[in-house]
């Protein structure tokens, strides 16, 4: 029986799951001579090279019968998407405020002091195709229709795909092969996103110059892997943009990064480079914090390898206090390339508290009693359960047309989150902040977004609402 043959599959080695994943495969032989043709794929993922000669990594075997031209087609967006997700948590070897992460005390990864591998968000997979058909005649000279068999010497092996945790959108350009095997195979070019040069960005569509408060958290992402990043570059500048300060993070296992790259935990990393990150742990930062002179100033991150321009410069130019005294909202969200961007929004804010409880009619005095006794406090309609939930409604400032893509994918994502601010925990002794109180669960009750430009609208700014998540826990009675 003759080896099959892929005639499709995916343009890129790595690739978003939430494209179609499409590949075909093609059996002449088993078609034309074979009945009951099936041509069965065994999809192995997994955080190492997936070896497809054992069961250890298979996470299942798909089945579907030749189509009019004889070919097997499959599209796993549906399967492959489920083996990745958003990472919640820092990666153990990343730190809080110098304290080592560990299974025991967690931490959320929009605090941590460096660098945290990604847990969830990369995986590799490999697929091993066959074909299945009925099986020969028996002793007897009948066919047996009870043995099905894969072909043996059908098999055909993929090479090791990279999957990640994001999307496409039906405006993101596919580019498609044109000669030789690659004729008519589709996929989303990730290269930009690889460190090379100086044209190369980080994971997100928000604009290269972000704006904070010196008690925001927050992180940037990027991919290493087939680059030689060693090292993430900060410069401090004052309000004037006069250099005041400088340093490198390292990609090191001390850092929080790696020794050697094994597995997917280390193709995708987080970078804790907003002010509250730096506070963690920067005396440097920390320094012109208590200095003032960073203050209205800015933080220019930039990737090198070592001392070659890796990534364009992000700059985050740091909020000065308002005479309103507005209170900041932060939020962080899940955004294309599965990690994370946020915004503060500093302008007027209001909370709103609204409740839903169950009543009941509770007797008056007492009459369980040897006497019945007037009491009262007791008798008429009761609160036996309150339900209470928390609104808050936002406003930006005056934003640049380039925020509107981030923002729309804040109104585009699953996973939104109110992040608090910097504050002097312990996380030293025997007993330290769980770091509970940092990332509170909220949904985005905002269902449309109107993209404003400055022709249109002028002056651009918007309004968000959100709920949070978990309803104000009460006394039971």
């Amino acid at each position: 029986m003759a080896n099959s043959i892929i005639e499709q599959e995916p343009l890129y080695n790595v690739m978003p799951v939430g494209q179609e994943i499409i590949f075909v495969v093609s059996n002449d032989d088993a078609v034309l001579n074979q009945t009951r043709v099936k041509f069965v794929a065994e999809v192995h993922i997994s955080t190492t090279n997936p070896n497809l000669n054992t069961t250890t990594d298979l996470i299942g075997t798909f089945k579907t019968t030749p189509n009019n031209a004889g070919v097997g087609m499959f599209d796993l967006r549906s399967i492959v998407e489920n083996y990745v997700k958003a990472d919640n948590m820092a990666a153990d070897g990343s730190s809080y405020k110098t304290v080592p992460t560990t299974s025991n005390r967690r931490h959320p990864v929009h605090l941590i002091d460096k660098y945290s591998l990604n847990l969830n968000t990369w995986r590799f997979m490999g697929i091993r195709f066959a074909v299945e058909f009925l099986g020969a005649t028996d002793v007897n000279g009948d066919q047996d229709d009870n043995i099905v068999r894969i072909g043996v010497g059908t098999e055909v092996d993929t090479g090791n795909f990279n999957l990640f945790n994001g999307y496409i959108k039906y405006t993101d350009t596919l580019l498609i092969g044109t000669g030789g095997n690659e004729t008519g195979e589709f996929g989303y070019d990730i290269f930009p996103f690889f460190l090379t040069n100086t044209d190369s960005r980080f994971l997100t569509n928000a604009p290269s110059t972000q704006y904070a408060n010196l008690e925001d958290y927050g992180t940037m992402s990027f991919l290493t892997g087939i680059t030689d990043t060693s090292r993430i570059n900060l410069v401090y500048k004052n309000s004037a943009g006069v250099g005041i300060g400088a340093e490198n993070v390292d990609l090191t296992a001390a850092n929080g990064a790696y020794t050697t790259q094994t597995d997917t935990n280390t193709l995708l990393l987080y970078f804790g480079c907003f002010p509250a990150n730096l506070r963690n742990t920067s005396s440097t930062f920390n320094n012109l914090v208590t200095a003032g002179t960073i203050q209205g100033g800015s933080i220019e991150v930039t990737a090198f390898s070592p001392t070659t321009e890796r990534s364009q410069t992000y700059t985050i130019d740091l909020n000065c206090p308002t005479a309103k005294g507005y209170e900041p909202i932060r939020l962080c969200w899940l955004n294309q390339f599965g990690a994370w961007d946020y915004y503060t929004f500093t302008k007027k804010s209001v909370k709103s508290i609204s409740t839903q409880g169950t009543t009941y009619d509770q007797l008056a005095g007492t009459w369980n009693d040897s006497r019945y006794r007037i009491d009262s406090f007791k008798g008429g309609k009761k609160a036996f359960r309150v339900n209470s939930t928390e609104r808050i409604s936002m406003n930006t400032g005056f934003v640049a047309e380039d925020e509107n893509v981030m923002f729309e994918e804040l109104i585009n994502s699953p996973e939104v989150y109110l992040l608090d601010s910097f504050q002097d925990d312990s996380s030293s002794g025997t007993k330290v902040s769980s770091l509970n109180k940092y990332v509170t669960p909220v949904r985005l009750t905002t269902s449309s977004f109107t993209r404003k430009t400055s022709a249109n609208d002028r002056l651009l700014q918007y309004t968000f609402e959100i709920e949070k998540s978990k309803t104000l826990r009460t006394q039971s009675v």
